[in-house]
C-alpha cells in the first residue's frame, strides 16, 4: 500500500464532507480553506485531513512518504471538462492570419479551421497520434489536471472518428488520470457533404453510432451548433442518435451567434453547453431550473479575440459555471488551467473563488465526476495538487505568467 500524508500546510482547498456537486450563484463566492493543516492519503485515497493542532503523529512509517507543505497550498485537481488534445499537428499559421486580420470564421470558409485538422489527421497513424496525445495529457497534469474530457471531431469520416476515439480509449488505459470520451463527429460537414447535409447525418447516425455503441467508444456526444456548421434541427437529430445509444450530450453552442441551440439543448438533457459567448434572455431562463452546467471557455476568447463568456450575468441569475480550457490547435493551443483561471478573474470578473469552484466543484460536475473529484473528502479518490510555495491563493490567477503548479498526485 502506498502512503502519502502531506503536513504543514499553509491551506487546504476546497475540503469537507457533504458538499453540494454543484455551486449556483452566490454560492461560488463560498471556498473552504483550512489554515495550517495536514492530508493523508492511501493509495490515492483520503483517509483522513485536519488541522496540524490536532494531529496525533504517525504510528505507521512503513510505506510512507512524509511532504512538508510549508507556506504551499493543497488543493483537489482541476478538471478540464472540455478539449480536442488528440489532433494531428499545430496550426500556427492560422495565427499568422488572424493577425493579418482574417477572422476564425474567414478561415474556416478557405478551407482552414477544423478541415484543417481533419486533412492533417487523415495522414497520421494511430500510434503516432496516441504518442503526441500523451505527451501533451503528461504536459496538462504537470499544470495541476487531474481529470480530462476529450473529443473527436477532426476526423469527418468514419475511419477518422474511429480513429481518434480508439486513440482516447488507449490513453485513458495509459494515463493516470480520469479521462472521458466525447463523440463529436458533428463538427463540421466535410468538403464533399457541404450542398448535402442530409448524407453526412445519415453517415453519423447509420455508420458511425453503431460501431461507436458496439466497442463502446464514448461517453459523451457533441454537435457543433452554429451559423455556417450544424443547424438546431440537425442538432436535435444527432443527439436524439447518440441518446438512443446511451451517449449523454454535452453540445458547441452559441460561440458566435445564438440560433437557440442552448433551450433545445437543456430540453434534451445536455449535460452542459459550452461556449456561451453569446447568451439572450431565452438562453438564461433556459437554463433556470435545468440540470445543464454552462462551461465558459476563455481562453479560447483570448486567442480567437472574440467575446467572453457573461460569468457574472450567469451567476447573478443564480446559474452554476464551469470554466475549461478548449485545448485544440486552432483557437486554443493552450491547456494551462492556471492561466484559465487568470482570464476568468481579469476577463470575466469572476473572484479567484468562484474561478476555483468553475475549475473544480462544477467542471468535476460536466465530466460525471462529481463522486470522486473537485472536492478533498475522507474516501474520495481525487487527484491532488501541491502548490508551489505562494503568499496566498489569489495570487495564481493574479500571477499569470508563472507556473505555480509543484506536483500532482493521481
Amino acid at each position: 500500500m502506498s502512503k502519502i500524508l502531506i503536513k504543514n500546510i499553509k491551506g487546504l482547498v476546497q475540503y469537507g464532507e457533504n458538499r453540494s456537486a454543484v455551486l449556483r450563484g452566490k454560492e461560488m463566492k463560498e471556498l473552504p480553506i483550512l489554515e495550517n493543516a495536514y492530508l493523508a492519503l492511501e493509495d490515492g485515497v483520503i483517509v483522513a485531513y485536519g488541522s496540524m493542532d490536532d494531529w496525533g503523529g504517525i504510528t505507521d512509517w512503513r510505506n510512507l512518504e512524509v511532504i512538508d507543505a510549508d507556506g504551499k497550498f493543497v488543493m483537489p485537481a482541476f478538471c478540464d471538462s472540455h478539449t480536442h488534445t488528440v489532433f494531428a499537428k499545430t496550426r500556427e499559421e492560422e495565427f499568422v492570419d488572424r493577425i493579418n486580420g482574417l477572422s476564425y470564421e474567414e478561415i474556416a470558409m478557405k478551407g482552414g479551421g477544423i478541415l484543417n485538422s481533419a486533412r492533417r489527421l487523415t495522414e497520421m497513424s494511430e500510434d503516432e497520434l496516441f504518442d503526441q496525445a500523451k505527451e501533451r495529457i503528461d504536459r496538462l497534469m504537470s499544470y495541476g489536471t487531474g481529470a480530462l474530457e476529450i473529443k473527436s471531431g477532426y476526423g469527418l469520416s468514419v475511419q477518422a472518428e474511429l480513429k481518434m476515439l480508439r486513440v482516447i480509449q488507449r490513453l485513458k488505459r495509459a494515463c493516470p488520470i480520469k479521462i472521458k470520451a466525447t463523440f463529436l463527429g458533428a463538427h463540421a460537414f466535410p468538403p464533399e457533404y457541404k450542398n448535402n447535409h442530409r448524407a453526412y447525418l445519415d453517415l453519423i447516425i447509420n455508420e458511425m453510432l453503431p460501431i461507436i455503441k458496439e466497442e463502446k467508444l464514448a461517453d459523451y456526444i457533441d454537435v457543433f451548433c452554429e451559423r455556417n456548421y450544424f443547424s438546431v434541427d440537425e442538432m436535435e437529430e444527432l443527439l436524439q442518435a447518440g441518446i438512443a445509444i446511451g451517449l449523454k450530450p454535452k453540445v458547441h453552442v452559441n460561440q458566435f451567434s445564438a440560433l437557440g441551440g442552448i433551450p433545445k439543448a437543456v430540453e434534451m438533457g445536455a449535460l452542459s453547453v459550452d461556449h456561451l459567448e453569446e447568451l439572450t434572455d431565452e438562453d438564461i431562463q433556459a437554463l433556470k431550473g435545468s440540470q445543464t452546467m454552462s462551461t465558459l471557455l476563455p481562453s479560447c476568447s483570448h486567442f480567437l479575440s472574440i467575446p467572453f463568456g457573461d460569468a457574472r450575468r450567469l451567476m447573478d441569475n443564480n446559474l452554476p459555471v464551469a470554466l475549461a480550457s478548449d485545448f485544440n490547435p486552432g483557437s486554443t493551443p493552450s491547456g494551462n488551467l492556471s492561466f484559465v483561471w487568470s482570464l476568468a478573474c481579469i476577463k470575466m470578473k469572476m473572484t479567484p473563488e468562484e474561478a476555483l469552484n468553475a475549475l473544480t466543484i462544477n467542471a468535476a460536475y460536466a465530466m460525471d465526476l462529481s463522486a470522486t473529484h473537485g472536492i478533498i473528502s475522507l474516501g474520495k479518490k481525487t487527484p491532488i495538487v501541491l502548490t508551489k510555495k505562494i503568499p496566498n491563493l489569489a495570487y495564481i490567477p493574479y500571477s499569470f505568467g508563472d507556473q505555480l503548479i509543484e506536483r500532482i498526485i493521481c
